[in-house]
């Protein structure tokens, strides 16, 4: 039998994370972190702020370019590219999600 620990992490979407808060929760270190910032695949709550803080939802992207990075040994570029094509889907599939419940039914 094979024991697999998981780690769970609340995540409230009011919640500012810095970026070495996002590096330790993400296991990626900062200079990643800025890379993915600077290909706009990471983007700060602010942008124009001097100290860089994210939502919630970047922790959730910062862990998926790490799975990436580790499992297809991807470089920052690459990377960066993926993780805007996995967002562009999701995007696409709410779509298609609002326009089918907006579809009138047919009752048989």
């Amino acid at each position: 039998m094979r024991l697999e620990l998981t780690e769970t992490l609340w995540l409230d979407q009011r919640q500012q994370l810095s970026l070495a808060e996002l590096a330790e929760l993400s296991g990626l270190p900062e200079a990643e972190l800025r890379q993915l910032m600077e290909y706009d695949a990471l983007v700060p709550a602010d942008p124009a702020a001097k100290e860089s803080t994210f939502t919630a939802d970047c922790v959730i992207t910062a862990r998926t370019a790490r799975r990436l990075r580790t499992d297809f040994d991807l470089e920052p570029a690459g990377l960066a590219l993926v993780l805007t094509l996995l967002e562009r889907i999701r995007n696409l599939e709410a779509q298609l999600r609002s326009i089918d419940a907006q579809r009138p039914r047919r009752i048989r």
